[in-house]
């Protein structure tokens, strides 16, 4: 599993539809994708959350960032991240 930071903009109509509920579909969808929610924060500032995840490849993480856009209407910018021992392992 790869792990990836979704970070998100709310259009007028992303905000009108905010809810437990729609964050508990986005999380079964993570889910049924192959995937985990590790955590969801809000932000302030440039960008107005992050979702970071864990998904069993790309093409999951893709689909995934498309599928919450088409469900959320919010805009996702979709990164992998690893941790910074793992990049010190990498580059040694």
């Amino acid at each position: 599993m790869t792990t990836y930071f979704l970070t998100g903009t709310y259009g007028a109509d992303a905000i009108r539809g905010i809810s437990r509920k729609r964050t508990s579909d986005v999380s079964k969808m993570i889910e049924d994708m192959g995937g985990k929610i590790v955590s969801i924060y809000l932000l302030l500032g440039e960008k107005d959350l992050v979702i970071i995840a864990d998904f069993p490849g790309l093409k999951e993480a893709i689909k995934g960032s498309v599928s919450i856009s088409k469900m959320t209407g919010i805009s996702f910018t979709t990164s992998p991240a690893i941790t910074a021992e793992e990049f010190d392992d990498f580059m040694a």
